[in-house]
């Protein structure tokens, strides 16, 4: 059987905060915990139903799912326990206890987090067809396809062993269950949770070796699907099994901090409150204690812990204003941490959490308080994330099924939707397991934006290379290059939280990845789609080749002092320009690091034989002789107009272009003095030319005309070389 567990033996008192449980307002009243054995002994006896028709035992589950959905149809309940009870008679637990406790627990846990009707009816007969004679057809015929999906999807899950050598299997085929309904994961999750907080009977090494798979995979999972609250019960669990030292150790610390007289959390929150009731704006103030791993954690970070660091201050409204009003007289009226400030609600995080994260600092003692703001809707899908979105498949009352009969899942988190993508793709579940155990251990995500407006999410420490297969998948095949903040950038750039990240996409369909890509991937999709790519096209060359000229192209040559945008090769050095320089009389020469030309802001300096060298004041190299104490020389521009200057080209390597580049340069009066076309890189080929213009004034006419040419991505001017280049 599936849960093999006895009587409820977690290894301790777990506090409020372990379960996801905020501390309730004094004016609502706590429910009282479910009584496994009570029920037990109520469902072996087959006790009668109630005059309403809803047996003894479940009604838990209904006070806690009416909570939810005050008037949600409860028919489909009492159905659905009737047969679990008949069909489960005589299975007991490893305790003697009925086996019906099990899914009576499971789906408390659900009812608690506000699943749906649906959800519950498939919870309590998520065993049945496992482990009795009732059939998948059955519960299709009594209880819909929904409920016999769900409950087909949980079996698959639980026909698999755990062991080491079934687990690549064994979680592809979980994650393919969980992609077409979310809700499928969610029932596992709050089977695994009552299995662990019912492994004390097991032998240690089972207990480990289940703690283990939990820690490893079924937490990242909860982390990604949003589900906190079971995500930090389980922590706990899996804590005190794997670290029993440790927890005893952090146990005895929370426990003294209960015992204490003075609460520095009381003491703000009650601050807390009366700086709202004064801007009056409805509030309601709690104190959320951390759950033991939390705990433990800030105790590695900062040693010795102090009463603050024992829990955060939760503060819940009503709209989305309010949680801005809240922020700004928190830190109007109290001392605020700004460094500790994050909004989660502008930017939400890839599991769907929306919230504002400040700090506050005590006047009195100097203890930071860390504060949660949300509306209650956010908490809700903070503690029970998808659990929370209700039905994915009820169409909205104004709107109709899509007609397609396709299974489209609004509350898919994007993660779970790339993930599906590419385990689709991993060539073996060896390769699909590793790929997968290093994705869950990545516990940070950064948001990236489209020039579009659109949004990525990727792991923290993704490049370049990874935003381009999360946008176009293997169309990004075809990448040559990216725009980072507006500036170019190469693929192998690390992208940081906020970006804005253009990619450029070449014209052949048929390109190749870049083998050196595979060292700047960071994630599952790109490696994979790479991978796949250039074993299924051995033959290909790691870097596209040279792209074929016309015989009506140009063959520019390489002028010797022409400016390369190598770092190793020596800038142009552009012959004097009408530069007026004070006192008169001096030679003047251009600076070739920066190509100053009018109306640039320049300065000047002094250098052997008496030749000034005019520079852009933002010029890298200005600063560096600033700070050696060089004295500038006044300049400024005379009445000419013509200029000199050096402009960097990038493009496409297509026949033609250089001929009808360099037409097109023509037309705008620009002499060309020199030019440089480095070798083809990935289709992508940089040119360098230096140019006289008869008007400084025509040189943004000159640039648009050079973009506008076919193949043509990119066009600017020289740049001053950084400081200690």
């Amino acid at each position: 059987m599936n849960a093999e567990a006895v009587n409820p033996a977690s290894p301790g008192p777990v506090p409020p905060a372990a379960t996801g449980a905020v501390t309730p307002a004094p004016r609502r009243k706590a429910r009282p915990r479910i009584d496994l054995r009570r029920l037990g002994r109520a469902a072996l006896l087959g006790s009668a139903t109630r005059s309403r028709g809803l047996p003894d035992a479940i009604g838990h589950v209904v006070e806690a799912h009416r909570a939810h959905h005050p008037d949600a149809d409860l028919d489909p309940l009492r159905r659905a326990y009737v047969l679990a009870e008949s069909s489960h008679r005589g299975q007991m637990r490893k305790s003697g206890e009925p086996y019906i406790t099990h899914p009576l627990a499971v789906t408390l846990i659900l009812a608690e987090l506000g699943a749906e009707t649906t959800t519950l009816t498939a919870s309590l007969l998520h065993d049945t067809v496992e482990d009795t004679e009732v059939t998948l057809d059955q519960v299709g015929e009594q209880f819909g396809a929904e409920v016999r999906y769900l409950v087909d999807g949980v079996t698959k899950l639980e026909k698999v062993d755990y062991g080491a050598a079934a687990e690549p299997e064994t979680f592809r085929k979980m994650l393919l269950a969980t992609g077409n309904d979310v809700r499928v994961m969610s029932i596992k999750l709050a089977d695994r949770l009552h299995n662990m907080r019912t492994l004390g009977v097991m032998r240690r090494e089972k207990q480990e070796r289940i703690a283990k798979v939990t820690r490893d995979v079924l937490i990242p999972l909860a982390e990604r699907l949003g589900v906190q609250a079971l995500k930090s019960e389980l922590e706990d669990l899996v804590f005190a099994v794997m670290h029993p030292e440790e927890y005893a150790h952090t146990r005895e610390l929370v426990q003294e901090n209960a015992a204490r007289a003075d609460d520095p959390l009381a003491a703000v929150a009650d601050e807390v409150r009366g700086v709202l009731r004064e801007a009056d704006i409805q509030a309601e103030v709690l104190i959320r204690p951390r759950h033991f791993v939390s705990v433990h954690r800030v105790s590695r970070k900062r040693g010795t812990l102090r009463g603050a660091d024992f829990g955060r201050l939760l503060v819940l409204v009503q709209e989305d204003a309010d949680c801005y009003a809240v922020l700004g007289e928190l830190h109007t009226c109290m001392t605020p941490v700004v460094s500790e400030f994050k909004d989660f609600i502008a930017v939400p995080k890839f599991n769907l959490y929306q919230s504002l994260h400040t700090a506050v600092a005590r006047a009195e003692d100097g203890q930071v308080v860390e504060v949660l703001i949300r509306t209650h809707q956010m908490h809700k899908v903070a503690e029970a994330g998808v659990v929370a979105l209700g039905n994915p498949y009820a169409p909205p009352a104004e709107e109709q099924s899509a007609g397609d009969g396709e299974r489209a899942d609004p509350t898919r988190p994007g993660w779970l939707s790339r993930l599906l993508d590419w385990q689709r793709g991993a060539p073996d579940p060896d390769t699909f397991w590793s790929t997968l155990r290093e994705d869950l251990a990545q516990d940070r995500e950064i948001t990236v934006f489209r020039p579009d407006g659109g949004t990525l999410g990727l792991p923290d420490g993704a490049t370049c290379v990874d935003a381009a297969y999360a946008q176009y998948g293997e169309d990004a095949h075809a990448t040559i290059g990216a725009r980072v903040n507006g500036r170019l950038a190469p693929m192998s750039t690390v992208l940081r939280d906020g970006d804005t990240v253009q990619l450029l996409m070449g014209q052949d369909p048929a390109s190749e990845p870049s083998r050196e890509w595979l060292e700047h991937a960071h994630t599952p999709a790109a490696r994979i789609a790479i991978q796949r790519r250039l074993a299924a096209h051995p033959e290909a060359a790691p870097e596209a080749q040279e792209p074929p000229r016309g015989p009506a192209a140009p063959e520019p040559q390489a002028h010797p002092d022409a400016p390369r945008p190598a770092p190793d090769a020596a800038p142009a050095r552009p012959a004097a320009a009408d530069v007026l320089v004070d006192p008169p009389g001096a030679t003047v020469r251009l600076a070739g690091c920066c190509t100053p030309v009018p109306p640039d802001e320049i300065t000047g300096f002094a250098v052997r034989g008496g030749v000034v060298t005019v520079h852009r004041v933002q010029c890298a190299v200005v600063a560096r002789m600033k700070g050696t104490g060089r004295a500038e020389v006044g300049v400024r521009w005379g009445e000419s107009t013509g200029c000199r200057v050096t402009l960097l080209a990038e493009s496409f390597g297509r026949p033609h272009l250089l001929a009808d580049l360099t037409e097109a340069m023509a037309l705008e009066g620009a002499e060309i003095v020199s030019a440089t076309v480095e070798p083809p890189d990935r289709q992508r080929v940089r040119h360098s030319y230096t140019v006289v213009l008869p008007d400084a004034a025509r040189l943004p006419a000159l640039m648009r005309a050079m973009r506008d040419v076919a193949g043509v991505y990119d066009v600017s001017r020289a740049q001053p070389q950084p400081a200690g280049a």
